[in-house]
């Protein structure tokens, strides 16, 4: 952004159904390959997570830089449990983009969407890379906002024929189905399969739900699945058991991030064989047959949302999409 001197400093809002109409998924999927190379070439500053509690709940502060493309953002988490008793959500942000050249707030854009969205395209990154390209057949637990975005990220790069929803409430599963049988070529959509037979059935595996215990046995894992685990974000949370970590080939977004917050990998003292970047810079290798098990997990870091927030901006800028206001 050029600043002329003693020019009135804009910011740019941008909304949650903003932030979906700005940036498609497979334009996500790129900004996060991007942003994962230089993660993983040592191009970005993250400082540590900032962390503030009050009596009824906590503020967290995410801070990135990624200095190839310039992208400089602030994330702000809130999260109160007690919201719910006014009708309100109990987890809501805000990314804030900066320009690196002065500091300046160029934008504050809706941060639940775009959580939404750089997770999703970061687990479509993950099975472009680790899944087999013949995969046809996916099984999503939990029938979320995350587990929409995961599904969206997943059909923008492989050729899905099926999924299977599996979700403790009957209403989101069913809701999720009526979606999904609107995609990409129109698919077919079980809610009602048992989770072993799912589970011995799918070429891919999505666990998306806020479970502290393991949602399928490990043992009806089939050779060449690929899992991405995007639920369990605290040491106590599981989503996967520890016959499933023991034979798959496990790759993070971040492998400090990931042993300090995936209770899965925490228990199991996992063993980590990649960071995403290092894949795609080639420093090490990705699904190396169509026999290995894989297992992507992340639990988010910084950059996702810096990057994903810039891109959104600029082509908000482009489009005129937000709302401006003077500061």
């Amino acid at each position: 952004m050029k600043i002329n001197k003693g020019e009135t400093v804009k910011i740019r809002i941008i909304r949650s159904e903003e932030v979906k109409r700005t940036l498609s998924m497979a334009e996500a999927i790129k900004v996060m390959e991007n942003a994962f190379e230089q993660f993983a070439l040592g191009n970005t500053e993250i400082p540590l997570r900032g962390k503030i509690s009050s009596e009824k709940g906590t503020t967290l502060l995410m801070p990135s830089y990624l200095k190839k493309s310039g992208d400089l953002g602030i994330k702000l988490i809130s999260v109160y449990a007690n919201n719910r008793n006014y009708k309100l959500p109990t987890v809501n942000g805000m990314v804030l983009i900066l320009d690196p050249e002065t500091g300046l707030p160029l934008s504050i854009i809706e941060g639940s969407s775009l959580t939404a969205l750089r997770t999703g395209a970061l687990g479509g990154l993950a099975a472009k890379w680790l899944s087999r390209e013949n995969s046809e057949t996916v099984t999503l637990f939990g029938a979320g906002i995350q587990g929409i975005s995961q599904l969206e990220a997943l059909f923008s790069i492989r050729g899905i024929k099926k999924v299977n929803i599996i979700d403790r409430s009957k209403i989101s599963a069913n809701g999720l189905a009526s979606i999904v049988k609107n995609f990409k070529g129109s698919p077919e959509v079980e809610t009602k399969i048992p989770i072993n037979e799912a589970v011995a059935s799918s070429d891919i595996i999505i666990t998306a739900t806020n479970s502290v215990k393991p949602v399928f046995d490990g043992n009806y894992v089939r050779p060449g699945t690929h899992i991405t685990g995007v639920g369990s974000f605290t040491p106590d949370m599981e989503e996967l058991d520890a016959k499933t970590v023991a034979i798959s080939k496990i790759v993070v977004d971040s492998r400090n991030a990931c042993m300090e917050e995936a209770g899965e990998l925490i228990a199991n003292n996992a063993k980590i064989h990649a960071e995403i970047g290092e894949i795609l810079t080639g420093i090490k290798t990705g699904r190396e047959n169509d026999k290995e098990i894989t297992f992507f997990k992340t639990v988010g870091i910084a950059v996702q949302d810096a990057a994903v927030g810039a891109k959104i901006f600029r082509l908000a800028e482009i489009r005129d999409i937000g709302q401006i206001i003077e500061f």
